[in-house]
């Protein structure tokens, strides 16, 4: 028996032999050059915690801080509109509204500022195609006139303020609660100011990519035209990148995956049949490459696949919402009316926040809901208004 045996397993063992050529690649992949290339990715598997975790967050809150020095320098040389230019701009029926809710935080970091001076700069960039949008800061600090940026801002934008200074406070309002009605009167705001026909409702931390207006367009003008995204109750611009990957409940993203493999797994085995000279498909060979491109996409990071579709705006994708969170929603308007009387009759507390609030919705009240990916915005804001945290992390 063994000296039957013998023969199969030095077969197996040969350097020419599949079984070797396959485990070598799985041991180098996975063993040696991934963890090598990846060990400095955030959103990897392979992300190396104990090591990079605290300087990359000390070197994130610096770089940040600069880039709040800058935004504030942008906005001190900025030439002020003119009075006639400010009128025909409140004037006009915007596309879209482009709403910045913002509260006072830290003073050195100047977050509404970055968003601000960031989709300033991206508009004038855009030109003629954006002539049809426009922007609004909405301050719902408790006492407006203590909020230093946006007096800075108030001079470049038009403004709304919930102002509750002379009111006595509710002893019964928690700061979920505060948050959502602060959300609510934006958003109320939004649609009395202008009319828009789409709102972008932006917290004062998420700072919009570069691309953020051309592939808005082609959504707003192309894909949104589709029934049933038309009827939509809102669109996510931003979902954590830690909550991106392909091993999740979702179903959506289990296809995704399976799709991956399908797609990856004969293209490899094409890719080693022609280097090795062997017949071009096998199909435990189409099965091994599938199962090792989809393991190499989770571990490496899902969150770096999606980058790729930044080639182009037509490449985004749009697929079902999940619960967190809200740095950036975009509404149409007869979306927004349905929003803002939802919101009205919900109460928010710890564990129901304004974002679990709004998916809530889709199970009770029958909406739909979708997600643009990759993110449209960064968010860059480590000190939370609602959660005090003195040495804030990347993770």
């Amino acid at each position: 028996m063994l000296h039957q045996a013998w023969p199969l397993f030095g077969r197996w063992c040969r350097w020419s032999s599949p079984f070797i050529h396959l485990l070598t690649l799985t041991v180098v992949t996975f063993g040696v050059l991934a963890p090598l290339i990846c060990h400095r990715l955030l959103h990897s598997y392979f992300y190396l915690r104990r090591w990079h975790l605290n300087p990359m967050s000390q070197e994130f809150l610096e770089q940040n801080q600069q880039e709040g020095q800058a935004a504030l320098h942008y906005f001190e040389k900025l030439q002020i509109p003119n009075a006639s230019e400010a009128s025909s701009s409140d004037a006009f029926q915007p596309l879209l509204l482009v709403t910045i809710i913002t509260v006072q935080r830290r003073n050195d970091f100047h977050y509404v500022l970055q968003v601000a001076s960031r989709f300033h700069r991206l508009l004038q960039k855009c030109g003629a195609r954006c002539q049809s949008h426009r922007i609004l800061i909405c301050n719902v600090e408790s006492d407006p006139s203590s909020h230093q940026d946006v007096r800075l801002l108030s001079s470049f934008f038009p403004m709304v303020s919930r102002d509750k200074t002379g009111e006595n406070p509710d002893p019964s309002m928690n700061q979920f609660e505060k948050e959502k009605q602060d959300y609510v009167f934006c958003l109320e705001q939004s649609l009395l100011v202008n009319n828009p026909e789409y709102i972008l409702i932006v917290e004062d931390d998420a700072v919009p990519e570069e691309e953020i207006f051309p592939v808005l367009q082609h959504l707003l003008l192309d894909r949104f035209s589709k029934p049933y995204l038309r009827d939509a109750l809102y669109f996510k611009l931003y979902h954590p990148e830690r909550l991106q990957r392909y091993f999740n409940p979702e179903p959506m993203r289990i296809l995704e995956w399976l799709g991956l493999g399908m797609f990856l797994g004969p293209v490899l085995n094409c890719v080693y049949s022609w280097a090795t000279g062997r017949p071009s498909l096998s199909w435990p060979m189409v099965l091994f490459f599938a199962v090792y491109s989809m393991a190499l996409s989770e571990l490496v990071g899902r969150h770096y696949m999606l980058e790729l579709r930044r080639l182009a705006p037509t490449l985004y994708n749009i697929v079902p919402v999940t619960e967190c969170c809200t740095p950036a929603m975009l509404f149409s308007a007869p979306s927004a009316h349905r929003a803002l009387g939802y919101l009205k009759g919900l109460h928010c507390r710890q564990g129901f926040a304004k974002d679990i609030a709004l998916y809530s919705l889709l199970r009770t009240k029958g909406e739909n809901a979708y997600v643009v990916e990759p993110n449209l915005v960064r968010h860059v804001g480590m000190y939370s208004s609602l959660r005090l945290n003195d040495n804030p992390k990347l993770l």
